[in-house]
């Protein structure tokens, strides 16, 4: 009986041992990153559930009911337009969670493509695209993103791109170095060895086994991009009304700090912080779930 020879197409190539069980239990007794999750899942409940029991006007204007201090009807007060802090908080936490997952996203998956491409290439184009990645990390980040935000008018999904577009630098050096050490296995080898085409060998063998890096990122992404959104916001070039965020909230805030109104500043604050703890905790949890080291 003749053989048939196996092609790329019909054979599916074993990918690299990824301990997904093992990083799972490790991170079911990883204590600062169960906390963290805890903590992440009560800040989004709080933002996207809270609104459907607690019911505020976010749109308009009531100077009657401005800067009120924590009492009956606004368990946090009043801000200076009259809206109440409780329902702002929730709906400037929905805006930069969403901006920060969005901006994660797009950094990562151009990031990482980019990255797998110049790993996977190696030599004189591996050598080119990583030195237009230090050109670019040379690059002053806050300052090109206060100049596109000053020149054109900022929404969710501008402000999402812009952050994106500077931040898939760091994605793409990790994969990059994660690329490295994949191409040399046996299941790489063995693909090439049978005809696969480089795309095919990026997408089906290396991003995948690449995955535990790339979640992690993904991670500290959205961490980074809600602190970006917080100083955008606190330097005044945040979103618009009626849009708001929780940088932009943090800074009418301040503005009113010699009139001792706390209760503008040290809610919000402490949500930023929370949630950037909660996000780099569980982060860090990831990290040292998947890592190869633990494995």
């Amino acid at each position: 009986m003749t053989a048939v020879p196996a092609t790329p197409e019909s054979v599916h190539l074993p990918p690299a041992p990824a301990g997904v069980r093992a990083a799972v239990r490790r991170l079911r007794h990883h204590p600062l990153g169960l906390a963290g999750g805890a903590l992440l899942l009560l800040v989004v409940a709080f933002c996207y559930l809270g609104p459907l029991f607690w019911k505020t006007n976010q749109t308009d204007v009531n100077l009657l009911d401005a800067a009120l201090p924590p009492g009956p009807g606004h368990p946090l007060g009043t801000d200076t337009n009259g809206f109440d802090v409780l329902g702002r908080l929730m709906a400037g936490g929905q805006v930069s969670l969403q901006i920060g997952l969005l901006a994660a996203v797009f950094a990562t998956t151009f990031g990482t493509v980019y990255g797998a491409v110049a790993g996977l290439a190696g030599g004189i184009v591996d050598g080119f695209l990583m030195r237009m990645v230090d050109v670019l990390l040379s690059v002053p980040f806050l300052f090109f993103v206060l100049i596109l935000s000053a020149r054109f008018h900022a929404n969710a999904w501008s402000l999402a791109l812009v952050i994106g577009a500077f931040s898939w630098l760091i994605s793409a050096r990790l994969v990059r170095g994660e690329v490295l050490t994949l191409r040399v296995r046996e299941y790489v080898l063995a693909a090439r060895v049978m005809g696969a085409t480089r795309r095919r060998i990026i997408f089906t063998h290396l991003i995948p086994n690449a995955m535990g890096v790339i979640i992690v990122n993904v991670t500290f992404q959205v961490a980074d991009a809600v602190l970006v959104v917080a100083a955008l916001g606190f330097l005044g070039f945040g979103l618009s009304y009626p849009t708001t965020d929780w940088g932009s909230q943090l800074a009418s805030g301040v503005t009113y700090i010699s009139a001792d109104y706390w209760w503008l500043i040290y809610p919000v604050g402490g949500f930023i912080v929370l949630t950037v703890l909660a996000l780099n905790l569980l982060a860090d949890a990831l990290r040292d779930a998947v890592g190869r080291k633990a494995d």
